[in-house]
């Protein structure tokens, strides 16, 4: 048992261990363990090269309040060459719920691990994990006591990033409410994020609607989840914290070594996927939203990679390959798009206006301070660089800063908000930038057409931790909308320095030292 210890806590990787594996059928062998045999939950974990953080990884299970004895554990190493296989057998041979499963040869992906996982699975919920992130203590039990509770398929919870300096907070749509037994589609950025992070689903149900990982060194998890989602009559959803990404910039994926052809050949394949499955429309529409504006237009060419390059016309081919793709639809593709803008660049592109192209990306990645002006309908736009009919792209909502009173014990801020959704405004936020675990929620109240008013008691701005905060309103339970603001006031109170600025982006912020 010390060798066991001294192993798991040493920063020395373990020696490969000398094992000699019958590999099955299927190209893997299955270490023998004694293997619960009713386990709550069943929690697959790929791991390739990951001695560096697979110790805390498996550790955040051990430790789940859920009790580790309920969990089955399956790690499917595939052929790793560091010290990984070495550290899950130590584990194994410690705790036999843990079952290692071991690749002859690298697969290029999680899909074969993760679907091997899915076949061995003996849990009534699966779930699953990266070899690089770490679960929330808590955060297997606040799923599976959802999922008892409503029989629900499915169930979200919420997901931070780690990065080297900061916790933000993922997918927020998934995790901003306590949801019970909805549909899915309920709400309109499900298909935003389907990363497998945070998530829990019954195990016959993924068996009964062959749900499995495509082989696909890409984008392999939104087909997963796609199918997962447009499965299920119902799902929920929870505000605890289930587990944590790990960003930090010494952390290297297969993502980021995959390049934006590479990417958008994988997105193809989703697409025709989707296209393929039939799906009454506004479903369809949902699904195909995400694919379509995020990974072909905002991800292929809203980024600086596309303005660097000196071969813009291998992205223009990649696009035109996209649009193949929308010509049997039902419906115009782009009139679901989030951002309005990105209809015009579609427009550019059927036109071959690429010059244009470039031109409003500039404008996307370079102007901090767009202009953006209320026009004759009162409803806000974006002037873009263009000529007509493409001068003006609207903008969905806009909030722009009009006065500031500062009583005894309030600081008051009136702001003037136009757009389409100014009755689900449902709150006014102050955040703390570098955790925004770490929120104030604040009422609103509306005292003209477009004109609310927020009073901030200077008790609670003086108790804000010192470090700087984004200040936004929430619509639609978890959509943001920050403040246009040209001015400061800076003023002490109760010992702390209260500094209303502007940011880099014209942005209402407030910073306390």
């Amino acid at each position: 048992m010390l060798t066991f210890l001294n192993r798991i806590f040493s920063k020395q990787p373990a020696e490969p261990a000398d094992i000699s594996f019958k590999y099955n059928e299927e190209g893997y062998y299955i270490h023998p363990t004694n293997r619960p045999t009713n386990p709550k939950v069943s929690l697959i974990m790929p791991v390739f090269n990951a001695e560096k953080t697979l110790r805390k990884t498996i550790d955040s299970v051990i430790d789940q309040t859920i009790g580790f004895d309920e969990i089955e554990f399956i790690i499917i190493d595939d052929k790793s060459r560091d010290a990984s296989r070495s550290i899950i057998l130590d584990y194994a041979s410690a705790y036999p719920n843990i079952v290692p499963v071991f690749f002859k040869n690298n697969n290029g992906s999680p899909a074969k691990p993760r679907n091997t996982g899915i076949e061995l699975a003996h849990g009534k919920y699966t779930m699953f994990i990266d070899s690089d992130d770490w679960l929330s203590p808590g955060g297997i039990k606040a799923l599976y006591d959802l999922l008892e509770k409503t029989g629900d398929p499915y169930a979200i919870g919420r997901t931070i990033k780690v990065e080297d300096n900061k916790h933000v907070i993922t997918g927020e749509y998934n995790s901003c409410e306590y949801r019970e037994s909805i549909n899915p589609c309920s709400i309109p950025h499900i298909f935003q994020h389907l990363g497998p992070t945070a998530r829990m689903m019954r195990t016959q149900f993924l068996k009964d609607h062959n749900c499995r990982f495509p082989d696909m060194k890409f984008a392999e998890d939104k087909q997963f989840f796609i199918d997962v989602i447009t499965s299920c009559p119902s799902i929920s959803t929870t505000k605890d914290v289930i587990y944590y990404v790990n960003r930090f910039k010494d952390n290297k994926s297969l993502v980021g070594k995959t390049n934006i052809f590479e990417k958008t050949d994988t997105n193809l394949a989703v697409i025709r996927h989707v296209i393929q499955k039939g799906l009454p429309e506004e479903v369809e529409r949902m699904a195909l939203n995400r694919l379509y504006e995020f990974d072909c237009i905002t991800r292929l060419f809203n980024r600086h990679h596309f303005l660097r390059s000196l071969q813009k016309g291998k992205y223009y081919s990649k696009f035109a390959e996209v649009l193949e793709t929308t010509e049997g639809l039902r419906y115009d593709f782009t009139e679901n798009f989030f951002e309005p803008w990105h209809r015009v660049l579609v427009d550019l592109f059927k036109q071959e206006r690429y010059d244009s192209i470039v031109k409003l990306i500039e404008w996307s990645l370079k102007d901090t301070t767009k202009e953006m002006v209320i026009r004759e309908d009162g409803l806000p736009y974006y002037r873009l660089p263009l000529e007509e009919p493409y001068e003006w792209a609207r903008i969905n909502m806009l909030a722009v800063y009009k006065e500031h009173i500062k009583t005894e014990d309030q600081y008051i801020l009136r702001v003037n908000i136009y757009g389409d959704y100014l009755d689900k405004i449902n709150c006014f936020v102050i955040r703390q930038r570098d955790n925004e675990m770490n929120e104030h929620v604040l009422p609103i109240h509306r005292i003209g057409e477009n004109l609310f008013e927020i009073e901030m008691p200077l008790d609670l701005l003086a108790q804000l931790n010192v470090a700087s905060h984004t200040m936004f309103f929430r619509y639609y339970d978890y959509r943001k909308l920050h403040i246009k603001m040209n001015t400061r006031r800076i003023f002490e109170y109760s010992g702390k320095k209260i500094d209303f600025y502007t940011t880099i982006g014209d942005n209402f912020g407030v910073t306390v030292k």
